[in-house]
């Protein structure tokens, strides 16, 4: 819950592309990931799927000057803006990228095969129409910054007293894998982006794994249906305040571009 999405790497791999601070070679390994291949189908101009980095460059020359991410769930829009069409799309998905400067969204469409332990994944982006308006309900750096604080300050203290914020092997295994992944680094960002952008993806993900091992442990020590129903009160905005966080993150390239600081 609330790992990195493909339309981040997709996005912020994308904006230092754009902005020329990496290789069109290393944000094309970089934003694939661990998935086998990734092809754009249905961009103008195209007569059929092509790679990412044909895609991006393809895109600049549209008139894209940076990405947008957006993160919907049902019954929030999170950074869409239309048309209807797009926004179901990207709610199927649970996610999508947004080409700022040009009127072009991308949704990516999962294809795995192959037995558990050697799963193959590719994923075809599909380009389509959006509606250039400001995205939904994505905060700034800062808002987002002192809203995940409460909401993780507010969260422990309502799981812990129901007792499913998490202990024994899941909770350790869960634990490990953040604590090895924050040691691998601190660029969950590519480069260009600013250091709060960085301080604040970390949080989110940080709170995502509380919510991730909250929810992983089944009902912990909330036995009775009142209980269960407050876990699952408190897990909620919290879950919707992170990745409010993870969308804000993300676009925060292409927010100080807007504000004229790059």
């Amino acid at each position: 819950m609330l790992s990195e999405p493909r339309s981040g790497r997709l996005a912020a791999w994308g904006n230092a592309l754009l902005a020329g601070l990496v290789s069109p070679d290393d944000a094309m390994l970089a934003a694939v990931g661990d998935d086998a291949v990734h092809r754009v189908e249905g961009l103008p101009g195209e007569s059929g799927p092509v790679g990412l980095t044909l895609a991006l460059g393809r895109l600049r020359a549209l008139g894209a000057t940076g990405l947008r991410v957006a993160l919907p769930a049902p019954g929030h829009p999170l950074g869409l803006s239309g048309p209807p069409e797009f926004n179901a799309r990207a709610l199927e998905a649970e996610e999508a990228v947004i080409c700022h400067g040009a009127a072009l969204g991308l949704v990516p469409e999962v294809y795995e095969a192959g037995p558990a332990g050697d799963v193959h994944v590719e994923v075809v982006w599909h380009v389509l129409p959006v509606r250039e308006a400001p995205p939904a309900d994505v905060p700034s750096l800062g808002e987002a910054e002192r809203e995940l604080a409460e909401a993780l300050r507010e969260a422990t203290e309502v799981l812990t007293r129901l007792d499913v914020a998490g202990t024994g092997p899941v909770a350790e295994a869960a634990i490990d894998a953040y604590r090895a992944r924050a040691e691998r680094g601190r660029e969950v960002l590519a480069p260009g982006y600013p250091p709060r952008a960085v301080r604040v993806l970390e949080l989110a993900q940080r709170v995502g794994l509380l919510i991730s091992v909250a929810y992983e442990n089944g009902h912990g020590a909330a036995v009775t249906a009142g209980e269960m129903a407050a876990r699952a009160e408190a897990l909620r905005p919290v879950e919707r305040t992170a990745r409010r966080a993870q969308v804000a993150a993300y676009n925060a390239y292409v927010e100080e571009r807007e504000r004229g600081v790059r």
